[in-house]
């Protein structure tokens, strides 16, 4: 059985009602980890855009994807990263399936 490729950040998929759902992709770190995470936002989005290609926009449009990256630094030292994707059920399934730990 294989485990998430990610070592940083941990996910979180929201459902909602009306056929949007959010895939949270967060982490938070000192400096030196920080380069890390950002290959592992950079390998998720490199996922959506190779396995969804053409396919992002705004998902109550009809589109499979979009995502909004932010990162915060904190005063004490800490960087948190938050890349959210809105998805297709479809997306956010296939997803999943790539990168969620089997055992969480």
């Amino acid at each position: 059985m294989s485990s998430s490729p990610l070592r940083f950040l941990t996910l979180d998929l929201t459902d909602s009602s009306d056929d949007v759902l959010t895939v949270e992709a967060m982490a938070s770190t000192r400096e030196a980890q920080h380069a890390e995470v950002m290959e592992e936002v950079d390998a998720l989005l490199a996922w959506a855009r190779r396995e969804f290609g053409g396919r992002q926009g705004p998902v109550e449009e009809g589109y499979a994807w979009d995502d909004e990256l932010l990162v915060q630094r904190e005063a004490d030292g800490w960087i948190t990263v938050t890349l959210t994707f809105s998805a297709s059920p479809e997306f956010a399934q296939a997803f999943m399936a790539a990168f969620a730990d089997p055992e969480d």
